[in-house]
């Protein structure tokens, strides 16, 4: 597991790059002068991660753009490792969720991934973005089975996280996924999907406009 962070300090917490890693170094001691940058090494080690921490300084962008490159890699890999299945066997698809909580229990909802993943035996990668609650658990599919279980196991989660208060379609949208579709249907029921049809109806009377996208179109139109 890997946490990428991003710490705005201000603007005059950092002087040179050398005085910065004299902090660093001092951080920990009695004598260390209570600045930004010591008050959040401070913070990680209470934490006991102080050790396995790296902390890159604004004027390392090298270091900045591999560490940015490292976070794009993870969504790139498992795209690839599906790209691979599909070569083996067509069927296969990607099967991936986007879901939020509250900040609170976003523990809750990592534990409620990893148990139903492992608990329909799939392999999966889970990455997004912390400070919002929001991230994106993917199934890495070996065979067309992979994919029938993780579409199972998708709903499962979909279901626990709007148990918790949260929605399991945060940030990239419902589309014609048919698993995305049932879980907007459970998240606002009979009524709620009838408000969105209506606006469908009032901007598209004729149902041309990205039609099966969000929900399928009515059989009359």
């Amino acid at each position: 597991m890997a946490l990428l962070a991003q710490v705005e300090l201000p603007g005059d917490a950092v002087t040179n790059t050398e005085d910065a890693y004299e902090q660093i170094a001092a951080a920990l001691t009695p004598e260390a002068v209570s600045t930004p940058l010591v008050r959040l090494c401070r913070l990680i080690a209470q934490a006991g991660l102080l050790d396995r921490s790296e902390i890159v300084l604004p004027a390392d962008r090298r270091r900045q753009a591999q560490l940015l490159a490292l976070r794009e890699a993870v969504p790139e890999a498992v795209n690839r490792r599906v790209a691979d299945a599909q070569r083996r066997s067509p069927a296969v698809q990607k099967t991936a969720a986007d879901m939020i909580v509250s900040f609170d229990r976003f523990e809750k909802s990592l534990a409620v991934f990893r148990g139903t993943f492992d608990r329909h035996s799939l392999d999966y990668a889970t990455w997004g973005h912390i400070s919002d609650g929001n991230v994106h658990p993917n199934v890495i599919p070996h065979r067309v089975e992979d994919v029938e279980r993780g579409q199972t196991a998708i709903l499962e989660c979909g279901r626990e996280i709007i148990s918790m208060g949260g929605c399991p379609l945060a940030e990239h949208g419902v589309g014609r996924n048919v698993v995305k579709q049932t879980l907007l249907r459970e998240l606002y029921g009979v009524e709620g999907i009838e408000q969105i049809r209506a606006i469908k109806r009032a901007l598209d009377p004729t149902w041309r406009l990205a039609r099966g996208v969000l929900f399928p179109a009515p059989p009359d139109v």
